[in-house]
């Protein structure tokens, strides 16, 4: 069933894309949001307009990156004109860089127990699940490298893995909070991203498509529990520089 408009989590910047409105008005409380693609797809990016969309309708937000420096953060939401320096001074947002190396381990420590449980210290970092919204780009990248998690893995107990982390997340959203978790699905077995698939209220998953000579980008709206306006099946998209977001066109499967 459908919920108010005005009870959503706005995403904003309605005069500068259409975003909002082809996402039914925005996220409802209470969410966990799954944001899908591979490299290259627009997850960064779209974790950034929804960064910068909810802080200037209001919302606060921490955003959690484990590729971004504070100074990359900056210069990156610059390049796409979203002027995030005011939220950051007004505290507004929250951004925090997880300092995780590509491989399997920790940025400076090869050893096993040199390795910190990463999922422990998210759960235990209170001060970031304070604001309205929390944005983990990318979350593969946190499980990937999290020792308890992957040991669970190779033991093929992947669900018991997730289990830890989703019921603290359930907890976080029981507040009316949101969580967004971007994931690149090729960096994770099925049955370690499996369960964080079957408890998102919101399932997007970005895509790039082939048609002729050009590749063009959609979301595809795999599950929107709550929402408040009709939202589309799929909805094309571009990231442009100086401009951010452009909402392309959109269509009904």
């Amino acid at each position: 069933m459908s919920i108010a408009t005005r009870d959503l989590y706005s995403l904003g910047l309605t005069d500068h894309d259409r975003l909002n409105k082809e996402l039914g008005g925005g996220i409802p409380p209470g969410s966990i949001v799954l944001v899908e693609g591979d490299y290259g797809a627009g997850k960064s990016a779209m974790s950034q307009r929804l960064t910068y969309g909810l802080c200037e309708e209001g919302h606060t937000v921490t955003m959690l990156s484990t590729e971004l420096t504070v100074g990359s953060f900056l210069d990156q939401m610059h390049s796409l004109s979203y002027d995030m320096v005011d939220h950051l001074l007004q505290e507004n947002c929250l951004f925090l860089h997880a300092d995780i190396g590509d491989t399997n381990t920790l940025t400076g420590g090869g050893e096993e127990g040199d390795r910190k449980e990463l999922l422990k210290r998210l759960m235990e970092a209170e001060v970031m699940w304070g604001t309205d919204v929390i944005i983990i780009d990318t979350f593969d990248s946190i499980l990937r490298n999290d020792p308890k998690f992957e040991a669970l893995v190779r033991q093929n107990e992947e669900r018991q893995a997730a289990l830890e982390i989703i019921g603290f997340f359930r907890d976080v959203i029981s507040r009316g909070k949101v969580i967004v978790l971007t994931v690149d699905p090729s960096t994770l077995e099925e049955e370690a991203i499996g369960p964080f698939r079957s408890i998102a209220d919101v399932f997007l998953e970005l895509e790039m498509v082939e048609v002729g000579n050009d590749v063009r980008r959609q979301i595809s709206v795999k599950r929107f529990a709550g929402m408040g306006e009709q939202v589309g099946d799929s909805i094309g998209y571009s990231v442009r520089s100086g401009t951010g977001i452009v909402i392309e066109s959109r269509s009904v499967a």
